[in-house]
């Protein structure tokens, strides 16, 4: 849906006369594509690089247009008729100018004008496209994209840095937030979720860097991760069972391993009638219960003031009665509140950690709590992490791009200093085809009644859960 049209004084009201339209083909067989590895290309093949005299044009065609429409009147229509309106004017004007283009080219002017006036400008080709999971804007002259897990140059340019950043206000405007020399960073979000950064000169020597975190419009379920190889049937069935039964859940993983994406997952098989709070950052998650809470914290206004930190919105939560609190990525001191709602009566909590491994990250929890000034033995901080945190389910992005779910790990408890751990299922790596794509198979290490077998039997799961141990017993052998 794009935003509305940008807040200008109105000049002289739009001429009536029709134009001919035609119906843009351009990126459309391209942009609906699916998830499934791409060959390893660059799409930029698709339109030529534009010229100084590209931009000569847009500009004139687009300062007629500003003196000739009524944008008061633009923002009052529909978004499908106020592109009609624009690109009936901008006919006109090219008409009248005598500007000499061949069909496609004013094809092209016309889509660009109205992504300018309507939308995010350049960036609209590739939000429209699926297949993208990645934008990284690097100053107006390089946009690179990522495909199929790889990073590829994009085609788009900025016409400069002014209508870089330009963009970049208007992307951060529409939740309350805003970006300049006085504030150059800044944390937002698309209305379809989309996680977006921008940090503005004179930070960024470049130019404005835009980074977009996309979202698909089709939302990924379990079984589609199974289909995608990064995870088996059983052990699919296993983390169904998890979330199903209210296990306290870390997702450990690095930066882009997919961990917003399985948190997701799981929030599916939380019950339709439990109420569940979510503090994030900028709002990503798409839970698809009808009882859920939706927090986000928000930054210091421009005399510093006014900040609501994520760890103020986790001890918020506990007035709030939630079954389960879900945060959207942990980070700070934030981590110790959402432990101890853990341990009183918030069971099926969840959140995510940037960590390698599972060992790595109950370490990175403990280094979080001493961010917080917490003046508490290490024992007494180990002992509160293992009666809090159930699983911890470890995501990677291998090497060539694909994204697997490499341990599910349980936390047992404490033997003297040190926390235990017991992996149920990880992935191992069997080398890599002449495509050069990891060949690897996930494996059961052979526990048969896993830690929280009293609780999956509480919940009349203990059936289920062993047909599911037992059957990835039977496939390793």
């Amino acid at each position: 849906m794009p935003p509305p049209a940008p807040a200008r004084a109105p000049a002289a009201t739009a001429p009536a006369a029709p134009a001919v339209l035609i119906e843009p083909s351009r990126d459309s067989s391209q942009q609906r594509q699916q998830v499934a590895p791409p060959p390893m290309q660059t799409p930029s093949r698709r339109r030529p690089a534009r010229t100084e005299e590209y931009y000569d044009t847009k500009s004139q065609v687009f300062s007629a247009l500003i003196d000739t429409i009524d944008l008061s009147q633009l923002s009052k229509l529909g978004p499908e008729a106020a592109r009609e309106e624009i690109r009936d004017i901008v006919n006109d004007i090219i008409t009248i100018k005598n500007f000499a283009m061949s069909i496609s080219e004013q094809e092209e002017l016309l889509e660009d004008i109205c992504n300018d006036v309507l939308g995010y400008g350049p960036l609209e080709p590739l939000l429209a496209r699926d297949d993208i999971a990645d934008i990284m804007v690097n100053g107006a002259g390089q946009t690179f994209i990522e495909v199929g897990g790889k990073t590829v140059e994009s085609e788009i340019r900025f016409r400069d840095n002014a209508q870089l950043l330009s963009i970049c206000q208007r992307i951060v405007s529409q939740v309350g937030r805003r970006v300049d020399e006085s504030s150059p960073i800044c944390d937002a979000r698309l209305p379809d979720g989309s996680r977006v950064n921008v940090i503005a000169p004179p930070l960024a020597i470049d130019g404005p860097a835009l980074t977009i975190r996309k979202f698909k419009k089709d939302k990924l379920t379990l079984d589609q991760l199974v289909r995608f190889g990064a995870i088996t049937p059983e052990g699919a069935t296993l983390l169904q069972i998890i979330g199903r039964v209210r296990c306290n859940v870390v997702i450990s993983g690095g930066t882009g391993s997919g961990k917003t994406t399985l948190l997701n997952c799981l929030t599916n098989y939380i019950d339709r009638d439990e109420r569940v709070i979510t503090c994030e950052d900028t709002a990503e998650l798409q839970l698809q219960q009808p009882h859920v809470v939706r927090l986000e914290t928000r930054p210091p206004n421009i005399e510093g003031e006014g900040e609501i930190t994520m760890r103020d919105l986790v001890k918020n939560c506990l007035r709030m009665r939630p079954e389960r609190i879900i945060v959207g990525e942990v980070r700070g001191p934030e981590v110790f509140d959402l432990l101890q709602a853990m341990n009183t009566g918030h069971d099926g909590s969840m959140g995510t950690i940037h960590a390698n491994t599972p060992r790595e990250c109950l370490s990175r929890i403990e280094s979080m709590i001493a961010m917080g000034g917490f003046s508490l033995p290490a024992k007494t901080v180990r002992e509160i992490v293992s009666t809090s945190v159930d699983v911890i389910i470890q995501a990677a992005r291998l090497r060539d791009g694909s994204r697997r779910i490499t341990q599910i790990t349980e936390v047992i408890g404490m033997e003297g200093d040190v926390i235990i751990t017991q992996d149920l299922m990880r992935y191992e790596i069997e080398g890599e085809d002449a495509n050069g794509r990891i060949i690897g198979r996930h494996v059961s290490t052979g526990i048969g009644k896993p830690h929280f077998w009293d609780r999956a039997r509480y919940y009349n799961e203990e059936r289920r859960l062993a047909a599911a141990l037992d059957e990835m017993e039977q496939k390793a052998q």
